[in-house]
């Protein structure tokens, strides 16, 4: 079965059952990039318990006021883990280093955003990740042909919302399916 080439950025990638990378399983990720250069996306689902924004924040020298707003920060992917990026709504911009995916979600990837946010200035809504999921060229669309994603429109509530642990079941959702009618083996017709 051939993937119709087209552009999956600003869209949600669906981890099918039955992923042989476990890093990846139950993941929802949104997809930032995607060319026949690759794609670049990052997990909103799987929250790092032992990393607060708070004290994130503290280790990069940001002064932190008494009230800061809370933010999760997720594992984002296996790509540079000490890498951060903050997915937000577009009432917020750094000017060049943010990325416009779509009318409702914006990415930074810079200390500018950390320090807004900090300041009680930045984003209405955001959700930051350290390191990145990435594909090389047609390597994404192949593990789609072998039934290892499903894609979806994205939609902020699955991507800010603080549930984690509903994201996986709430995007299929959004397909009309049911986690439990899903089966990890891959049949074509």
């Amino acid at each position: 079965m051939d993937i119709p080439e087209a552009d999956l950025a600003g869209q949600l990638l669906i981890a099918m059952p039955g992923t042989g990378d476990s890093r990846f399983a139950h993941s929802v990720v949104y997809l930032c990039a995607h060319s026949d250069d690759g794609a670049l996306g990052l997990i909103v689902n799987k929250p790092t318990p032992e990393i607060r924004f708070r004290d994130l924040l503290d280790q990069i020298g940001i002064e932190v006021p008494g009230m800061l707003r809370d933010i999760r920060v997720h594992f984002g992917g296996p790509v540079e883990q000490a890498r951060g990026f903050v997915l937000h709504s577009p009432d917020y911009s750094a000017g060049d280093a943010t990325l416009e995916v779509t009318g409702e979600i914006s990415l930074t990837a810079s200390l500018e955003v950390l320090q807004a946010i900090a300041r009680g200035e930045g984003p209405a809504n955001s959700m930051m990740a350290l390191g990145y999921a990435g594909w090389g060229p047609g390597q994404l669309e192949s593990e789609i042909a072998r039934n290892g994603w499903l894609t979806a429109p994205a939609r902020s509530d699955i991507v800010f919302g603080r549930a984690n642990e509903h994201k996986w079941t709430a995007a299929l959702k959004t397909l009309g399916i049911d986690p439990l009618t899903l089966s990890p083996d891959a049949g074509h017709a």
